[in-house]
């Protein structure tokens, strides 16, 4: 778990230039010579310097921009340097671009409460509150360097405020409380997740602490869809779509399945080599694939034939929905929906009534939990995975397992931990793994091995990724612990 480190801005930044310059020596361009570890360590130092600079530039850029308030008029800096904003003038100095220091603005108004104040006595006395304790995370996080400003950024407005107004019932340190525990769990991910990923998850626990929220920004995407189509100066054709949050899934799954091929699948069947060699003669781009994909679905469409499109893996969206989530028939007899749904690639929610409509069309598939929140096991009967277990471990698990992978569950296949031949390994649920295609070769074909721990007491599992022996000594590395991607890992309310 992160815990701030009480070292300031200016010693990280002058270790951290210390140890570069020390790494690099007069040449600062020649990294070539470094072995691995040392182009790794260098690479380190560097960020660990940046991210100090970029506090300080983030505390001057607000400064600046305080300093350039328009209350201020004439008298404002930014005024009396000829510019109109406290932006515009760290605009000239920095070099930024405009979005780079908006957001180097806002992380320093956001450090500011925390900021130790240089006033007299009675000034420091008068000094902002530190402010709820989930924001106080991030900020001592972003001032300790344990956030970068685009990590800052991706978990704060994902996340956004605990909307405390939409409970009346519950109780005011609720919400705020839930959503400290989402913000420790987030940056826990942060060493393994993409800013953009980091961005979602984000998204993906605001829509679980929030559900009566999920409804509301469905409706104002929907709102907002639209279709626009315009033709340059040259004739070419142009098109800009806005998508809802259902159509955006639906056609995420039909590109998912026409860019399958380009990720190695395991073709089968009497003409595995004849679709093999297709798969290797198509020269298209993926661009190129999935503008033709969109344009055999329109096609197709007319004639209700999606095997024109997809050949024999059809597309579809498949939504999670919690027991809790659910409610008794109506008088009509349809299950009422009361919470809110996730889909199985990605996490993003859908609320209920779209649920709602998706049980009625597509129907559903029962997925019982154990009390300790483990589903099911089903034993070694069978060699392979069966649909409803892989159903089972997407729910779990959410996605691609290996760290820093952000492959969604559609891309995956599941692994035995336990080697089915080797280790004579069971097809249970608690010992299958989601790994993308090209995870699953890299901890085969590199002999890495994944392996489960369970807690005597709480009965719940804990998934290590073992790495292989070093090629020379055969010493083991530590292991890494491997993190949920489900929505399912932030408790709703």
């Amino acid at each position: 778990m992160f815990t701030s480190a009480p070292v300031s801005p200016a010693t990280r930044l002058t270790d951290a230039v210390a140890r570069v310059v020390g790494r690099l020596g007069a040449d600062a361009t020649d990294v070539a010579r470094l072995d691995d570890a040392e182009l790794l360590d260098l690479l380190a130092d560097t960020t660990e310097a940046r991210k100090a600079l970029e506090l300080v530039v983030a505390s001057a850029s607000a400064e600046v921009s305080r300093r350039s308030a328009r209350d201020l008029g004439y008298g404002g800096l930014a005024q009396r340097k000829g510019l109109k904003t406290g932006a515009a003038l760290v605009q000239q100095i920095t070099g930024l671009g405009r979005a780079d220091v908006k957001r180097a603005v806002q992380s320093g108004e956001e450090l500011a409460p925390s900021a130790p104040p240089t006033g007299p006595a009675d000034a420091r006395a008068d000094a902002a509150p530190a402010g709820p304790e989930w924001l106080q995370l991030l900020r001592d996080a972003l001032a300790s360097g344990a956030l970068t400003q685009a990590q800052f950024h991706a978990i704060r407005t994902g996340l956004g405020e605990p909307p405390v107004e939409r409970y009346p019932e519950r109780d005011a340190d609720f919400l705020p409380q839930a959503w400290a525990r989402a913000v420790r769990a987030l940056l826990d991910e942060v060493a393994t997740q993409p800013v953009e990923d980091l961005r979602n998850q984000a998204r993906v626990a605001r829509d679980r602490l929030d559900p009566a929220g999920v409804t509301l920004r469905f409706e104002e995407r929907f709102a907002a869809r639209s279709f626009r189509r315009w033709v340059d100066e040259s004739g070419r054709r142009h098109a800009h779509i806005l998508f809802d949050d259902e159509a955006a899934a639906w056609v995420d799954s039909m590109l998912q399945c026409a860019l399958r091929p380009r990720r190695g699948p395991r073709f089968v069947g009497a003409d595995a080599a004849e679709k093999a060699r297709a798969a290797e003669l198509d020269h298209r781009t993926n661009d190129q694939l999935q503008y033709d994909t969109i344009m055999a679905v329109l096609r197709a469409g007319a004639n209700a034939d999606p095997q024109q499109a997809f050949g024999d893996r059809q597309p579809g969206v498949r939504i999670l929905v919690e027991a809790s989530a659910m409610a008794g028939a109506d008088e009509r007899g349809a299950m009422r929906v009361t919470g809110v749904g996730h889909l199985e690639d990605g996490g993003a929610a859908l609320p209920g009534g779209v649920v709602e409509a998706r049980l009625c069309d597509s129907g559903a598939v029962p997925l019982v939990w154990g009390a300790d929140g483990r589903p099911l096991d089903v034993g070694r009967e069978l060699r392979l995975f069966t649909r409803r277990q892989r159903i089972a471990i997407a729910a779990r698990d959410g996605g691609c397992m290996w760290p820093s992978c952000a492959a969604p569950i559609s891309q995956c296949e599941y692994h035995h931990i336990d080697h089915w031949w080797e280790h004579h390994g069971r097809t249970d649920i608690d010992d299958g793994v989601p790994l993308c295609r090209n995870c699953h070769l890299r901890l085969h074909n590199q002999r890495w091995r994944i392996t489960r721990s369970r807690d005597p007491i709480t009965a719940l599992d804990t998934y290590l990724l073992q790495p292989p022996p070093a090629a020379v000594t055969g010493e083991i590395g530590d292991a890494v612990t491997l993190s949920s991607k489900s929505p399912r890992r932030f408790v709703a309310v």
